[in-house]
């Protein structure tokens, strides 16, 4: 949440725009792809994406929810904006075991090159939270977050990673992907570099506003009548079976989400060149239609020419965000 990391951000992009060594070979700027997990609490799920990254050369960010680093003893310390400790709309780390194999993974992460950024506490609805309501959220993911390791009584806290909880979360999305004025406030003043919050008409470009990036996860075209859809992997689920877990046995799902992956990414590699962003849950959705989508989906791009699968916090370092005097809206999902 450093002003440190926007220097740094903006110095890196400089460079790769004035060093010639840099450039790519085209002289056109790569296809990015920002992949992207909300809540990242299954073990199971850290271990394939994690795997998944290590064979594309991809880099995710992982928008985490302290309440999965608490455990049933510890669950009390979270208390959300008007709710009683204790409370959680995704619930809480079912051991201390449990907590210490996903601090592991997170750890392991960030040292892979991954990002993690915040997706606040207990999955919580927003849209009217006052700016202390937000601050409170935000103060209790940095408490939770930093402490972890002494609130749960576990040994072996990795030197640094305090450090890392204190300076190293850049990025917020929120929940629903519902956001209000002082949620946008509230992050500008707490020093946050982006939020993904947004929903754009197809890839768009982020923007810069009160001195911070703003993302929107795309709607493209899809299924055989082409109408538009966040391109995230629950409101597919909606879509594809109104929110019902359906077996995928005959890998219709599978194959709608991938075809209309690779034609978004396929319109901006050979046109513009706007980012794509792809959002995902660590829950397997439709028999886990979606993930092997994505898998799909990465081993077939991330590794083509002039293409670059990385975290938000990645991109930032490698790009210059123009400014605008509005940002990208909310549309829940």
């Amino acid at each position: 949440m450093s002003v440190a990391f926007r220097v740094r951000a903006s110095a890196c992009a400089l460079l790769a725009f004035s060093t010639p060594g840099l450039a790519y070979a085209s002289a056109r700027p790569p296809q990015y792809v920002i992949v992207s997990f909300d809540g990242a609490h299954d073990l199971a799920q850290w271990d394939r994406s994690r795997a998944l990254a290590k064979r594309t050369g991809a880099t995710f960010t992982y928008f985490l929810s302290c309440v999965f680093l608490l455990s049933p003893e510890t669950r009390r310390l979270y208390q959300a904006p008007g709710k009683g400790p204790g409370r959680s709309n995704v619930g809480f780390a079912l051991s201390k075991d449990e907590v210490a194999a996903r601090l592991g993974q997170i750890w392991s992460a960030r040292t892979e090159g991954h990002e993690i950024a915040s997706h606040g506490c207990g999955h919580f609805d927003g849209k009217d939270w006052s700016k202390a309501d937000w601050k409170k959220e935000f103060d209790a993911f940095s408490t939770i977050l930093r402490d972890t390791y002494s609130l749960n009584g576990l040994p072996g806290e990795p030197a640094g990673w305090k450090d890392f909880a204190s300076t190293q979360i850049h990025g917020f999305r929120a929940p629903y992907l519902s956001t209000n004025k002082a949620l946008s406030a509230t992050l500008a003043e707490a020093g946050f570099a982006y939020d993904a919050s947004g929903v754009s008409r197809g890839p768009a470009l982020p923007l810069s506003k009160d001195g911070m990036a703003h993302f929107a996860l795309p709607q493209i075209p899809e299924g055989p009548s082409e109408r538009r859809v966040i391109a995230m992997d629950y409101n597919l689920f909606v879509r594809h079976s109104g929110g019902l877990e359906k077996s995928d046995t005959d890998a219709v799902f599978e194959n709608r989400a991938y075809v209309a992956f690779k034609a978004a990414f396929d319109a901006q590699y050979r046109g513009e060149r706007i980012p794509l962003q792809l959002g995902f849950h660590f829950s397997l959705m439709n028999d886990g239609a979606y993930w092997r989508s994505l898998e799909r989906f990465a081993d077939d791009v991330c590794r083509q020419p002039e293409v670059a699968c990385v975290s938000y916090e990645n991109y930032l370092k490698r790009t210059a965000i123009p400014a605008t005097g509005a940002a990208p809206a909310g549309i829940g999902g």
